[in-house]
């Protein structure tokens, strides 16, 4: 197919992406929220609980990561760095992963991440929210909000190639053999 009428199609199916989007936006602000425990971690600073994460905000991303042995979810953590202030100044943001604190510290400090992190390791957190199987844990992303004195889940998805929150894959798209097997490494 000509470049031309490629471009032409491929804006076409962008325009139908768009329409899904808002079908979706629609869906999700319709959504029955699903109460959730206060669950206790540990952060860089001891013991935190789920409800003081939001800091000062009504909402709170909370990431599944799956930790330090994944350079998947590093390079997810790597772009979530990048847009860190956009979210915090609409919503608190926290990565959680099965590492200790020492292990996290260290590795953000490598990375450069100014995130938040905590540890929700000897905790049911991750499989509670359907983020750990008997494979192991998985990547996703939570969203909780406080209503009064309850919290709250109202959205979460899982991460993976090709999702909506990873950059790489869609500049990937656009080369003539997409991603041809290529996979992140934690240096290159």
């Amino acid at each position: 197919m000509a470049y031309r009428d490629t471009v032409v199609q491929l804006n076409e199916y962008r325009a139908q992406i768009a329409g899904l989007r808002d079908k979706m936006r629609a869906l999700q602000s319709g959504i029955e929220p699903e109460t959730t425990p206060d669950y206790e971690f540990t952060g860089q600073r001891g013991a935190v609980r789920l409800s003081e994460l939001f800091g000062d905000k009504r909402d709170l991303f909370v990431i599944h990561n799956m930790g330090t042995g994944c350079p998947y979810c590093t390079m997810w953590a790597d772009g979530f760095n990048g847009v860190l202030p956009h979210l915090e100044d609409r919503a608190a943001f926290v990565v959680s992963t099965p590492d200790a604190p020492d292990v996290q510290r260290g590795f953000a400090e490598a990375r450069g991440w100014r995130f938040q992190m905590i540890s929700h390791r000897n905790t049911n957190f991750a499989a509670d929210m359907g983020y750990k199987s008997e494979r192991g844990f998985m990547p996703g992303i939570s969203v909780f909000c406080r209503e009064e004195d309850r919290i709250v889940r109202v959205s979460d998805t899982g991460l993976g190639p090709d999702d909506d929150f990873c950059a790489v894959w869609h500049f990937l798209d656009m080369l003539p053999a997409g991603p041809d097997g290529w996979r992140p490494r934690f240096t290159y």
